[in-house]
Order: structure tokens, then sequence, then C-alpha cells
């Protein structure tokens, strides 16, 4: 796949601002929100709640890092980051479920709902700045 595509400006604004929201998010996990996140994690996950959110916390620190540094590898980071947002997607599921609340904004059933429909957004918002989309359908011509 090519890693070169052209992404224009406002791609490139996006894809830092959702750099730092990862690096952000990630440090997060370790730090002053690691209980909160320990909500999401789905009680059949077979690991630690705070092993799961310290792993995933120090992934979002790399993939936020990777988007604003590995330039070469930007198309792979944005597929990984999309497979990323896929695979902590049943932790969302199970919080809504299991109606546990968290960071003070999750705490009804419709928030937690709500909060659902952003991950769809987030992969395609991972997928469209970093060129992953367009090299993706330049690959099928």
């Amino acid at each position: 796949m090519n890693n070169f595509i052209q992404t224009s400006t406002l791609q490139k604004v996006f894809r830092i601002i959702l750099a730092i929201f990862m690096i952000y998010a990630g440090f997060s996990h370790l730090t002053f929100n690691r209980i909160e996140f320990q909500s999401q994690v789905p009680d059949w996950v077979p690991l630690s709640k705070d092993l799961v959110v310290i792993l995933s916390g120090i992934i979002e620190m790399i993939i936020g890092l990777s988007l604003l540094f590995w330039k070469k590898q930007r198309v792979n980071v944005g597929w990984l980051l999309a497979l990323f947002f896929v695979l902590i997607f049943p932790g969302n599921v199970a919080q809504y479920l299991e109606g546990r609340d968290a960071f003070g904004v999750l705490d009804s059933d419709r928030a937690r709902l709500i909060r659902l429909f952003f991950q769809p957004v987030l992969i395609a918002w991972a997928l469209w700045s970093t060129g992953a989309w367009k090299a993706w359908r330049t690959t099928k011509e």
C-alpha cells in the first residue's frame, strides 16, 4: 500500500488533533483516569482490568506519536488506529450494557448510548486524516 499519499492541509490539521487526543488519552489511562477507564473493560476479558488500561494507554500514546512523527508509515498508522478503535468498541458496548458510569459524563444509559455512535466517526477520522482511505481506493483502480 502506498504510504506516500498526499493529504490536504485540513487532513493534516485533523491528524495532528487526533494525535494529540490519542497521546492525551493514553497519558490519562496511565494517570488520572486510570480507574475510570477500568469501567470500560468487559468482565469477559481474561486479563486484569488495570493491565488492560495500562496496555491500551501505552498503545494510544505510541499510535498518537506515530501519527505525528512517522510520516513514511502514516497510511499504515491510520489503519492501525482504525483497527484499535474497532477493538476497543466492545468495551464501550459493555459499559453501556452494564450501565457503568465513567468520567462524570457517562452517567446515564442515554449518554453511554450516544457515545457508541462516535466510534465510527473516530474510525473514519483516522482513515481520512492519514490518507488511508485514499491509498486504499488508489489500489482498487
